[in-house]
This record gives C-alpha cells, sequence and structure tokens, in this order.
C-alpha cells in the first residue's frame, strides 16, 4: 500500500444519469429543492431548565442561548477511547477489498460526549506502511492547536507500531466527524462520527444518532483512484455508502442496506455528515419532511425543508417527524453531479427507514431534487452575533483560487492548484509548530502560510474562484462567517454584504467562478490550515495555512515530550532509502 500519492483533479465533467434502468420508482416530480416553510426563532428557555425539560435547555446553567465562543461547562468527565488503525479486508457493499479500519470497522467508533466533556483518544499506528494523523473536524481545539492532527502543520505523523494521545474539550456541541490528514488515507477507510450532545432549538423525542455519507471506490482504494485524478480527473466512484454500508448498484443481493426505525408519532433527530472525498449529497426520506436545526456546530432556527444539500465536511442536524403511514421509506443520499465525480450509483440504490413493526422494503416514490450544489440558503444562527465592518475593506485579504495546473512530478504531468498564489507542500518531519517554536524567521513559499499577529481584530477574507469548478473551502480551528457567497467576481461596491448574524460555520462552498467572502475573529493562538475539502484537491496543494498570534501560541501549550517522540519515531521509520516508494508526492494534507 502507498502511503502518499500525489492527488488532482480535472475540471469536473457533468454526467446526466440515466432513470430508464432504476430498479426502484424515483421521480414523482421535480422541485427548486425543496425549501418548504420557515419557522421563527423559538423563545428563550426558561432560566434554570434542563434538557429533560426542554431540549433547548442544558443542565440549569447553560442552554440554547449560551455562546459558546466565550462560554461554556467544564464537567471534569473524560471521555477516553483507545484505537487501533489497521489494513483489513471489508466489504461494504457485499465486495471485499482492503480497507483501513479504525479498531475493524467502518466508520470508525464513534465519540460520543457531552458538552463540557474532555475527549482523548489514544490511538495505535497499526497499518503496514503508512504514518497518519487524525484531524477533529470543526474541534475548535482553543489554544490547543497541536492536538489539531495535521501532519506536517501541528504535529508530524504517527509512524507505524507507536502510538500517540490526542486530548481536547468539547467546547462545542453537535455533531462532526474525525479523519486522517495523511494524504488520501481518509478515503480508505480512516474517518467516524463524533456526537457532542448538548440544547437543541427545537424539541424532539428521539435521537437515532449519526448518519455518514461517502462514496466508495472498488477494486481500487482511495490511492490507487488518486493516481487517476492527478493525470486524468476525478475517477467514477463505484457506490456511496450510508454509515458504512449499502446495497451493490450493480446486484441489490450483494451488500446490506443501511435501516433505521421510527416510533409512530414521534419526532426523530438524525445527525447526517458527509464524510466522502469528493461527493456533494442531496439527502431527502420520502414523503417526510425534515426540520433542520443545526449546520456544522451551529445551532440555527429551524426551518423545513423536503431535501438538504450538504458538502464535503459539511454537518445538518434535523428533526423528522414519523407522522405518515406506518410503512417503510427511501432515505435518498443523491450524489450532485455538478459539483462531483459521478457514481455507479446515481441514488436509488438507498437506505430505509422503517415504521416499527414495518419489515418490507419500501415502495415509496421520490420527489427528485435539482442538480445543485448550493449551500442552503436559510441558515440564522440562533446565538446572534454582528460581524464588525470597521476594518474592511482596509483589512481585506484577497486570496485566489486558480484553476487546475499541469506540472511535472518526478517526471509525471499532473494537475495543481494554486491557492492565494502557491500550491502547498507541508514538510512531514518539520511541522510548522515546530518551526515556531524553534523561531524560524524563513518560510517557504510551499507552506503557503499567512500571518495574523494582532489578537481578537476581524480577518476578512475574500475568496475568488478563477475556474469552474467549485470547492468546499474548511477552515480549522474557527468558525468563519458568510459575508457574502456567489458568482462572478467580488466587488464590494455592488455585492451584498451581510454583517448582522450571518451564517456561521466551518465549511462553505466557493462556487465556480464566483466567490466566498468569509470574515473571522482572531481569538485562538495556533497554526491552522483552510483548504478544500475534496480530497484530490487539498493533496495536490489547494491549501494554505494561518499562522495566528505566533508570540502567544506557546502561552497555552508546549511541545511536550510525547509529542517531541512521535516526531522522532516518525524520523526513524521515515526513511527514503529504505522505503520501497520514497518520499511523498503530494502536499501531504
Amino acid at each position: 500500500m502507498r502511503f502518499s500519492l500525489s492527488l488532482s483533479l480535472s475540471l469536473l465533467a457533468a454526467v446526466i444519469p440515466s432513470f430508464a434502468s432504476l430498479s426502484e420508482p424515483l421521480v414523482a416530480r421535480r422541485v427548486d429543492n425543496g425549501l418548504v416553510a420557515r419557522q421563527s426563532r423559538p423563545p428563550p428557555p426558561p432560566a434554570g431548565c434542563t434538557n429533560a425539560q426542554s431540549k433547548l435547555c442544558w443542565d440549569g446553567k447553560f442552554d440554547i442561548s449560551s455562546n459558546y465562543y466565550t462560554t461554556g461547562p467544564r464537567t471534569g468527565v473524560k471521555r477516553v477511547y483507545r484505537w487501533t488503525l489497521q489494513n483489513v479486508t471489508l466489504s461494504p457493499d457485499g465486495v471485499p477489498r482492503m480497507v483501513l479500519a479504525m479498531n475493524g470497522q467502518l466508520p470508525g467508533p464513534t465519540i460520543i460526549a457531552n458538552w463540557g466533556d474532555t475527549i482523548e483518544v489514544h490511538l495505535t499506528n497499526g497499518l503496514k506502511d503508512n504514518g497518519t494523523s487524525i484531524h477533529w473536524h470543526g474541534i475548535r481545539q482553543f489554544e490547543n492547536s497541536k492536538n489539531d492532527g495535521v501532519n506536517g502543520v501541528t504535529e508530524c505523523p504517527l509512524a507505524p507500531g507507536q502510538t500517540k494521545v490526542y486530548s481536547f474539550i468539547a467546547e462545542q456541541y453537535g455533531t462532526t466527524w474525525y479523519h486522517s490528514h495523511y494524504s488520501a488515507q481518509y478515503g480508505d477507510g480512516v474517518w467516524g462520527a463524533i456526537q457532542i450532545n448538548g440544547p437543541a432549538t427545537a424539541e424532539y423525542d428521539i435521537d437515532l444518532g449519526t448518519v455518514t455519507l461517502s462514496e466508495w471506490f472498488r477494486p481500487k482504494t482511495a490511492f490507487q483512484a488518486a493516481l487517476d485524478a492527478e493525470r486524468t480527473g476525478p475517477p467514477r466512484a463505484q457506490n456511496f455508502l450510508i454509515n458504512g454500508t449499502n446495497a451493490n448498484p450493480s446486484d441489490t443481493t450483494q451488500g446490506k442496506r443501511f435501516k433505521a426505525t421510527f416510533t409512530p408519532g414521534k419526532k426523530h433527530r438524525i445527525r447526517f455528515i458527509n464524510t466522502a472525498v469528493d461527493t456533494f449529497f442531496r439527502v431527502a426520506l420520502d414523503g417526510h419532511n425534515m426540520t433542520v436545526i443545526q449546520s456544522d456546530f451551529v445551532p440555527v432556527n429551524p426551518y423545513v425543508t423536503q431535501n438538504v444539500g450538504i458538502a464535503i465536511g459539511q454537518r445538518y442536524d434535523v428533526i423528522i417527524e414519523a407522522n405518515q403511514a406506518a410503512s417503510s421509506y427511501w432515505l435518498r443520499a443523491w450524489p450532485q453531479i455538478s459539483c462531483s465525480a459521478a457514481n455507479d450509483n446515481d441514488g436509488t440504490t438507498t437506505g430505509y427507514i422503517a415504521y416499527q413493526g414495518v419489515t418490507a422494503l419500501p415502495t415509496s416514490t421520490a420527489t427528485l431534487p435539482t442538480d445543485s450544489c448550493t449551500d442552503e440558503q436559510t441558515l440564522i444562527p440562533y446565538v446572534p452575533i454582528t460581524v464588525d465592518s470597521t476594518g474592511f475593506p482596509g483589512n481585506q485579504s484577497s486570496i485566489p483560487v486558480s484553476a487546475p495546473n499541469r506540472v511535472t512530478v518526478n517526471g509525471d504531468m499532473v494537475f495543481r492548484w494554486d491557492i492565494n498564489g502557491a500550491t502547498m507542500n507541508i514538510d512531514f518531519d518539520y511541522p510548522t509548530l515546530q518551526q515556531l517554536a524553534d523561531g524560524n524567521t524563513t518560510w517557504p513559499a510551499a507552506l503557503n502560510p499567512i500571518f495574523i499577529d494582532q489578537a481578537n481584530r476581524t480577518a476578512y477574507w475574500v475568496i475568488q474562484n478563477q475556474s469552474p469548478v467549485a470547492h468546499p473551502i474548511h477552515l480549522h480551528g474557527h468558525d468563519f462567517n458568510v459575508v457574502a457567497q456567489g458568482t462572478g467576481t467580488f466587488d464590494a461596491t455592488t455585492t451584498t454584504l451581510k454583517w448582522s448574524n450571518p451564517t456561521r460555520r466551518d465549511v462553505a462552498m466557493l462556487p465556480g467562478n464566483g466567490y466566498l467572502f468569509i470574515a473571522f475573529r482572531t481569538d485562538n493562538p495556533g497554526t491552522w490550515v483552510m483548504h478544500c475539502h475534496i480530497a484530490w484537491h487539498v493533496s495536490e496543494g489547494l491549501s494554505l495555512q494561518l499562522v495566528e498570534r505566533q508570540a502567544e501560541i506557546f502561552d497555552h501549550m508546549s511541545l511536550d515530550a510525547e509529542w517531541t517522540k512521535t516526531c522522532s519515531d516518525f524520523e526513524t521509520w521515515y526513511n527514503p532509502a529504505t522505503l520501497a516508494y520514497g518520499k511523498k508526492t503530494d502536499s501531504g494534507l
């Protein structure tokens, strides 16, 4: 198994699915992505109430109105997990192939904690030929950059046979996931869900937990698919998985469909997570509306919709009421081909939800949404924040994202992306945090750093896309405010800017030939990456790093002996003279 291959994507070709061969009823009617109704902001919860009295409450002190950026519980409870990452053979859709699996399972174990708990993960790398690092997606890691899990930036990779401990506080609540940040590795199974219990903006009866969505490549691994991506464009996936399982679209007797159960008359919370490498999904349950209550880690004013669009890395918590006839209903996940690679599963071989006592497969029909990779547009954060606009446009940073470029790497013509004028390429065994600790003042262009030294100012980043390829943009260490988002060239004099309580999240779509204007507070000293979450793109350079308040980074944390040992162990193992594949050829992320 090769551990590090250059990854890439050419311009995504639109592929129109053929519905002539569908094995299940699909189209009842087409809608313009399903907005049904909007609800007003729920009233504040009663003082001192608990979650047992209302979902808007929590522990009698903190509730849905609490601003977790500035305050929150500290329970003193430690949730300890012990994992080993292994090479195993699994059959997620009935076809066996080699998988990189945490504790032998796909997805990996789900982390479940309460708001304010400490999460501690003991990770052993039991892989044969791979280093690894685990990123806790969306977790702010406040003043705790060394636990962000980005090899070459916040740590060295973990060498085979070695163990390290990640530790962080669940300062936010809601739904997220963890995944490897070691080249294309997470596409081969190194990912799992995180559920942090806390208050919600609407009442519900039953929490059905996390539901992950990912595409699946076979017989090729994600690393092998990456070779195709960098040379000829995005490879076609053979299936998608719901919570790590599905039937084989070419033979539905193989594999196993995802199934959940509804209790009639009850309201069920479902936590959707897009854990894919190259697929934007639109999700719906036949015959049912869903009430959106949270996006990423940000509670929002509830609104009702027929379907929800989920970009890679995004999460949506929804409530679905079991108010239809007692039957079973298809849970649809449609790959959106306008910004995703093609998939042999067009959305008809899928999971389902059955009412209690129902055993038959569904015969329900779908309302097919228009193919679209647009973020949800009705996300109003429950805790309102007005963005400070006094520094705009004087402190604005313009960050261009190039079209893919053909370059030569080790004699091969491959695709690379530039962001902010550079293609990122990290150094596995000399991560940025170590360079900062060493007082380094010389930064190669390939590290692609942006330095912000001022504390608690508002940063304004206008990300301008110079190609028709859309990108899901993720920023570590922060939620950001989406001040503006659209097609065309950003123009501050004509573009509508939303400063009063704009959408707040940690992944947002950068439209093709368009712009994404984000703003965030420089309130978290550390080094943080911002990257496209299409795995092919980030591994071929579409990433930069924010070095935030570098003089303060080590005021609250230190590069202790365990952190240093991870680097020395990796340096011992990572010897190009003894490794069959030599050094990495991609960005390393």
